[in-house]
C-alpha cells in the first residue's frame, strides 16, 4: 500500500469536525504500511487552517491557495485535485462524507478513473490480506464488505463519527504547496453567498451534549423535563423518527439514517427503543446513557450506562440532582 491523502473540509475559517475524523482514519490506514498520510487544504488564505492541521502526525500538509478556491465549487475542487491524482497516483484519497463531498467526489472519480467507496464506516483485511471497506446499506439495516477490484487510486468518503476525531495522533507536519497550476482553471458556477435553508435549522452534528427522546415521551406537551435537562447540561434536543413523524419536534431534530448523524461527548437517549435506523446516527457518541422502561430495549446494547425506568420519573429526579450539585 502506498500514499494516503486526506482532503480536508472547512467553512467560515474553521475545519469541519469530519476533517479531523478523516485525519484519524488516514493515519490508521497509512500506518498499516508503515507510512504517514498527507492532508490537503483547498481554499484562499487558508494558512491558519493548514497550521491547525499541521498539529497532527502527518507526512505533510499540501495547500492549494487560489482565488478559484475562495468558495467551494465542484469544478474548482476537481481542477485542484484531479491533476495531482493522475500525476502522483496515490492509493487512497479520503474525504469526510458531507453534502459537499457527495456532490463533487463522484465527478472526481469519473475524471480520474478512480474507484469510489462512499460512506465507509471501517476498513479491515480478508483472509488473503486484501483491504476491505465496510459501509451501510438498506438505510443502515445491514453492512456490506467491499473490496476494490484492480489497481489505481480509490476515493473513499467516511461516514460522520465512524472514526473518532479524538483518536487522531498529534504531532507535526511540514506545510508545502499542493503543486497544481490553477491559473487557467475556471469554476463551473458563481457563488453569490450562503445561507441556512431555514432560520431555525439546528446543526446537531456540532453539539457536545444531546438529550434525545423517542416515542416513549408520549407527546409534544410532555417535553418539559427533557428541555430542562438539555438547558442544565448546555446541550441540544434530538429525537428519533417517530417523534418527528408525530409532529412533536421539528424535522431538523431528527437523528438517524434519515436524519442527522451525531457524535457528541454525551448522548442521553430517553424513551428510545434503539431501532437500527436511529443507532446508525448516534453510535459514535463518546458516552451513551439510555433510559427506557423496557429492560430488553436494543438501545441498552450500545449504551455505556442504562437506567430501566419511566423517563417521566427519571428525568425530573436527574434534573433535581444536577440543580442540587450546582447549589
Amino acid at each position: 500500500m502506498g500514499a494516503v491523502w486526506v482532503v480536508l473540509q472547512h467553512r467560515e475559517g474553521k475545519l469541519h469536525r469530519g476533517s479531523f475524523e478523516a485525519i484519524a482514519a488516514g493515519q490508521r490506514l497509512a500506518a498499516r504500511a508503515g507510512g504517514k498520510a498527507e492532508a490537503i487544504v483547498l481554499g484562499e488564505g487558508v494558512a491558519a487552517l493548514a497550521a491547525e492541521a499541521a498539529t497532527c502526525d502527518l507526512a505533510a500538509i499540501r495547500v492549494a491557495d487560489s482565488p478559484l478556491l475562495a468558495h467551494y465549487t465542484p469544478g474548482g475542487y476537481v481542477a485542484a485535485l484531479a491533476p495531482a491524482i493522475l500525476a502522483e497516483k496515490p492509493d487512497f484519497v479520503l474525504f469526510p462524507h458531507t453534502y459537499q463531498s457527495a456532490e463533487y467526489v463522484p465527478r472526481l472519480a469519473q475524471t480520474t478513473g478512480a474507484a469510489l467507496v462512499p460512506e465507509a464506516i471501517a476498513f479491515d483485511t480478508d483472509e488473503a490480506g486484501a483491504l476491505l471497506f465496510r459501509r451501510p446499506i438498506l438505510e443502515g439495516k445491514m453492512h456490506a464488505r467491499v473490496r476494490v477490484k484492480g489497481g489505481g487510486t480509490t476515493l473513499v468518503t467516511l461516514q460522520a463519527a465512524a472514526f473518532g476525531a479524538d483518536t487522531r495522533v498529534a504531532g507535526g507536519a511540514p506545510v508545502r504547496p499542493h503543486g497544481v497550476a490553477l491559473a487557467g482553471a475556471v469554476a463551473d458556477r458563481e457563488v453569490l453567498g450562503t445561507e441556512q435553508a431555514t432560520g431555525d435549522t439546528v446543526d446537531l452534528s456540532s453539539a457536545q451534549v444531546i438529550v434525545a427522546v423517542g416515542r416513549g415521551v408520549g407527546g409534544g406537551d410532555k417535553l418539559g423535563a427533557v428541555e430542562e435537562l438539555a438547558r442544565l447540561l448546555g446541550g441540544e434536543i434530538g429525537a428519533s423518527r417517530p417523534v418527528i413523524d408525530n409532529g412533536w419536534l421539528p424535522r431538523d431534530r431528527q437523528i438517524g439514517s434519515s436524519g442527522q448523524t451525531v457524535s457528541p461527548k454525551l448522548y442521553i437517549a430517553a424513551g428510545i427503543s434503539g431501532a437500527i435506523q436511529h443507532l446508525v446516527g448516534m453510535k459514535g457518541s463518546s458516552v451513551i446513557v439510555a433510559i427506557n422502561k423496557d429492560a430488553g430495549a436494543p438501545i441498552f446494547k450500545v449504551a455505556h450506562y442504562g437506567v430501566v425506568g419511566d423517563l417521566h420519573e427519571v428525568l425530573p429526579a436527574l434534573n433535581q440532582a444536577i440543580r442540587e450539585l450546582r447549589g
